[in-house]
């Protein structure tokens, strides 16, 4: 009669090793961090930015879940506060080299539920398109922006009359990227309008003009 052969302790039970896949992290091709920045009670003659706080840097979709459902909602922002989600190695100040020669695309809206359904479709595919390709779900999501690397983070600001939310990029004068960024980011999150001003522009007046529009 056969016998089976007896199971060497280095291999792992097919079962077993499923198990242990779907326990490891899945990790993201580079980290992110969070930024928080409160602008309701500004000190007098305090410069622009200096209530703004790092708050936490991740490098896993589990670590970004658990932050998101506990910390990192729009709805949890008091008026006149802001969300950042940036690469890591780049603050979200005009000054940084990664934005001085950048811009922002804006969307606005004047409901609050708007806010945080469009920030979290934002941030969903800015990290799932960097999602390792073993991760079949969110690499199939993530191929949405062409020029990923010219984006730098997006922002969240909840502001008494109007809520807005602002995706940085890197390069302003290279029309064809934005453009490119600006019309799949707003099919993204389903808007009517968003406009593109240059942080240059916004450095000497208050209210920039839009660049670009789509």
């Amino acid at each position: 009669m056969a016998t089976e052969a007896p199971v060497e302790a280095t291999e792992i039970p097919p079962v077993a090793a499923a198990e242990s896949v779907e326990k490891q992290p899945h990790k993201l091709e580079r980290k992110w961090t969070f930024w928080f920045d409160n602008q309701s009670k500004p000190k007098q003659g305090a410069a622009w930015g200096s209530s703004l706080r790092k708050a936490y840097t991740f490098e896993t979709v589990e670590e970004f879940w658990s932050l998101y459902d506990q910390i990192f909602k729009p709805s949890k922002l008091t008026v006149n506060a802001d969300f950042h989600l940036f690469k890591a190695g780049i603050e979200p100040k005009w000054e940084d080299p990664e934005c001085a020669n950048g811009g922002k695309w804006t969307a606005t809206s004047s409901r609050k539920a708007n806010l945080e359904t469009m920030w979290l479709e934002t941030v969903i595919i800015l990290l799932y398109h960097l999602v390792s390709v073993l991760y079949l779900l969110m690499a199939l999501v993530g191929e949405q922006f062409d020029e990923s690397e010219d984006i730098c983070g997006v922002v969240a600001s909840v502001r008494r009359s109007q809520d807005k939310l602002s995706l940085w990029t890197k390069t302003a004068t290279n029309e064809a990227a934005q453009m490119g960024i600006g019309r799949k980011w707003k099919e993204i999150i389903d808007t009517e309008k968003i406009s593109y001003s240059f942080h240059d522009d916004s450095k000497r007046e208050r209210s920039a003009k839009s660049r670009y529009t789509v």
